[in-house]
């Protein structure tokens, strides 16, 4: 397992990151999973005696449920609070109050305390936002980013969700005002779907912030379940819950290249997505899910896959996305920008 910096922060992170979505299963959340308290444990030591420094969750999964789960994994297995590094979020619903939802302060304030009761800490590593919140200011979230920052609530910001225009103008009032700024994205980023990679990853890189992607297997799409022939597997999430979003027969074109990769290396399908992401330079760690421990470590293994150039020039070059304006404009644009070689 590598450790990478946390955008400009020195603080260091496993390339792999734990994914709590799966933990608890309340509410809509169910056909994500619904892991027991005794399996989540399981699941979090299996984590870390891989080498896994780097928790997410976040307030709404399974309405606060994965929250309490993941801070009870962490005190019953004697896991120090400085040897873990936890992100949790705000933003999604929280109760059926007109306030209890949203990027205002009072409802950051109000659901960074819940959150804090339900982990049992005293204080979270990396609060994300979870999405865009319309009505409210980003001046207004972002000083009440700040309040909880100031009262040692939280140590860093990120943000999730978000086009590249409201990243850059939320960082510039933080600077202008003397705040923190957001150091961390979380994105969701994967080989069937690279949409990133038009705004956020040039933007991200250009600032110096780390990258999360989620749902990088494509909601389990490029699980190794799925196939052009086969698009039930009977067995996977995805069968009942179809998402995120994906060109699919896109998807079918790029798992075969992937299943091709796959055989060559005796690895699973999963792994070559996996590894994949983990040769990108923004990427910092690859949050991944898991309902049990095999698959846990099948996807852990990915850290030790080696592709080849060759490997990464076939899932490229049929991953790659269609050029859009002003891309094509500028790549045409290029051309005699630098003087020939002699």
């Amino acid at each position: 397992m590598k450790y990478k910096p946390l955008g400009k922060t020195g603080v260091l992170v496993s390339e792999m990151c734990l994914g709590a979505m799966t933990f608890g299963g309340k509410g809509y959340w169910k056909a994500i999973g619904e892991l027991p308290q005794d399996e989540v444990t399981g699941i979090v030591k299996a984590a870390f005696e891989q080498g896994i420094n780097f928790i997410d969750t976040a307030n709404a999964y399974s309405e606060g449920i994965s929250e309490i789960m993941t801070g009870k994994a962490l005190a019953s297995l004697g896991i120090s609070r400085q040897q873990v590094v936890l992100a949790t979020k705000v933003r999604l619903r929280m109760g059926p109050g007109a306030n209890q939802v949203g990027l205002s302060r009072l409802h950051i304030s109000d659901s960074v305390d819940d959150s804090l009761e339900r982990l049992g800490m005293s204080h979270i590593d990396l609060l994300y936002i979870h999405g865009v919140d319309p009505i409210t200011p980003l001046e207004e979230t972002m000083r009440g980013l700040e309040d909880v920052v100031r009262a040692g609530k939280v140590r860093y910001i990120g943000i999730s969700n978000h086009p590249a225009w409201m990243v850059m103008k939320a960082n510039d009032h933080a600077r202008m005002m003397g705040w923190s700024p957001f150091v961390a994205l979380q994105n969701y980023y994967t080989i069937a779907s690279r949409d990133v990679e038009r705004e956020i990853v040039p933007m991200a890189l250009s600032e110096g912030l780390g990258l999360m992607p989620w749902s990088p297997l494509a909601g389990g799409l490029l699980s190794g379940k799925y196939t052009r022939e086969k698009q039930k597997a009977g067995s996977s999430r995805r069968d009942a819950f179809d998402f995120p979003p994906v060109n699919k027969e896109k998807a079918w074109d790029v798992i075969d290249v992937m299943a091709e990769v796959a055989g060559i290396h005796q690895v699973s399908v999963a792994q070559v997505a996996l590894a994949w992401l983990l040769t990108r330079p923004v990427v910092t760690s690859v949050i991944i899910g898991a309902k049990h421990t095999d698959q846990l470590k099948d996807n852990i293994d990915a850290t030790r896959l080696q592709l080849t150039d060759d490997d990464l020039l076939k899932l490229e070059k049929v991953s790659a996305l269609a050029p859009e304006y002003p891309g094509w404009m500028i790549e045409r644009q290029m051309t005699g920008r630098y003087p020939d070689p002699e």
